[in-house]
């Protein structure tokens, strides 16, 4: 997390718990997200990333901790009274009003109203900024997907929040389109210099646009970091899990120093692998994961593996599968099981394998993490 001396958090949470009858839905949580920038929550259904949100947003208080926007304490401020605006998974567009109308519907309801020259003005500038100058007039069941979304975030910045929240803004897009829109928003975010809180499943989505991301189980945010640690430095195998792909050798944990341990798997296996720089070390008699991302195993012919290999396992060639830029692998390896194999489209060894071939399946033990179960 960065440190607040180096710059002001917009958002901040200290201690926060809310419960939902029996259920902990937000578990002391603390975090502090940086002014300007792109945060994501990530997780599946139930770990508590919405709620997160919606104790941001106001429309959930919390039991016990503290909350505050740009500096201020805003536990009890209902969430009308924040300076914060929130674009929803299905928009919330008005359908009986055009374009401009649905944009400049928030300043109408303000108290003082500004006046129609203003709102109009405001309602221009909004419209540029999300490049639908032209759709001005347009009534909602005439656009595209996308357009209405950026339609509801022309309406969400137009009040110029401090936050704006984005519950899921792009599942209901198709892929070609949900892209598109991420890169939107990661430029708007920039251009408008705003801090945006995400909330997702999706775990490529946060990757891509995020400054920060924190990944929540069981209403705890298990790890908070910027995308590259996420994937480079997971704490345990939760989070690697849910950040990219791994292979995950279990075992029990043989020997360990500071710098990692060495696991031997139920199939008689002993792997080696340094530590995360940021997980638990584990001890000897411990329960432990050997973590293996899919594009730093190699596969090969018999006898033509490199030299050196720290892991060299024979395995039989299950699957392939094609994708573009590179090919996915499924394996059955003596001593492992099944395992994931990515190659690049160029890979020379890739392009000779065939399903049903005896291949040796290797990696550098540097190349792999030594993690807690999480």
């Amino acid at each position: 997390m960065a440190n607040a001396s180096e710059k002001a958090f917009d958002v901040e949470f200290r201690s926060v718990v809310k419960h939902f009858a029996d259920v902990k839905a937000v578990d002391d949580v603390s975090f502090g997200l940086r002014q300007g920038s792109f945060h994501s929550f990530l997780g599946p259904s139930g770990c508590g990333k919405t709620t997160s949100l919606r104790l941001i947003a106001g429309f959930e208080q919390p039991d016990s901790g503290a909350v505050e926007i740009a500096g201020q304490s805003v536990v009890g401020v209902p969430a009308h009274k924040r300076p914060v605006n929130m674009v929803f998974q299905h928009y919330a567009l008005f359908p009986h009003m055009d374009v401009a109308a649905n944009v400049g519907y928030g300043l109408r309801q303000r108290k003082p109203r500004p006046d129609d020259t203003e709102i109009a003005k405001r309602v221009a500038e909004a419209l540029e900024l999300v490049r639908l100058p032209q759709l001005a007039k347009r009534r909602i069941w005439e656009l595209s997907g996308g357009q209405q979304q950026r339609v509801a975030l022309a309406r969400a910045l137009i009040n110029r929040p401090t936050v704006l929240l984005l519950d899921e803004p792009l599942a209901a897009l198709d892929r070609k389109l949900r892209r598109e829109m991420q890169i939107e928003l990661q430029n708007l975010q920039r251009e408008v210099g705003i801090t945006f809180v995400l909330v997702t499943h999706d775990q490529e989505e946060a990757l891509s646009m995020s400054d920060t991301i924190g990944i929540m189980k069981d209403g705890k945010v298990v790890q908070f970091g910027t995308p590259e640690e996420l994937y480079d430095a997971p704490v345990n195998r939760y989070v690697a899990d849910f950040v990219g792909e791994s292979n995950f050798f279990r075992g029990a944990v043989a020997s360990s120093d500071a710098r990692g341990a060495a696991i031997t798997t139920a199939g008689g296996l002993t792997l080696q692998a340094p530590f995360s720089r940021l997980g638990a070390k584990l001890q000897p008699g411990e329960s432990g994961i050997i973590a293996v991302r899919p594009e730093v195993i190699g596969l090969w012919q018999p006898g033509r593996q490199p030299a050196g290999l720290d892991i060299a396992c024979p395995a039989r060639l299950l699957n392939r599968i094609y994708l573009g830029d590179h090919s996915e692998f499924q394996v059955e390896a003596e001593g492992l099981g099944a395992v994931l194999v990515r190659l690049p489209k160029h890979s020379t060894e890739g392009q000779a394998l065939q399903p049903g071939d005896q291949v040796i399946m290797g990696w550098q033990q540097d190349r792999a993490l030594a993690l807690a179960e999480g």
